[in-house]
């Protein structure tokens, strides 16, 4: 591998669709990055909950919000708003839901969440 990798978030390798969602994928060596769009309404139990097959979210996720606003709900109870500007770390078993009129936009910086995130 090259001691330099370099890719634009608007040429991805990989483009995933599910409702509501627009997931672009760059991979970058060992290391793999997403930006993640959800459109208002989305939430997680209803948009790629069919896609992952599982109750709750099993991704973790370490990540940046660039702009919006997203709730999410642990299963454990604890409960976070995360907004524009906001670094995050989720663990695997949650839900999560766009907040207001405003689209989430998301970079997802762990390679195996950004990797296997929304695909089908």
């Amino acid at each position: 591998m090259s001691s330099i990798a370099v890719k634009r978030m608007d040429a991805p390798d990989e483009t995933r669709t599910p409702a509501l969602t627009h997931v672009d994928v760059v991979a970058l060596g060992d290391a793999t990055i997403a930006r993640m769009t959800l459109q208002p309404g989305w939430r997680w139990s209803e948009c790629i909950k069919p896609v992952a097959g599982t109750e709750s979210c099993q991704a973790a996720h370490l990540g940046y919000l660039v702009s919006g606003q997203l709730h999410v709900v642990a299963e454990d109870g604890t409960e976070a708003d995360l907004v524009a500007g906001g670094a995050y770390r989720i663990a695997p078993g949650h839900d999560a839901w766009v907040v207001g009129n405003e689209p989430v936009v998301g970079l997802e910086f762990e390679s195996k969440t950004a990797e296997t995130y929304a695909r089908a």
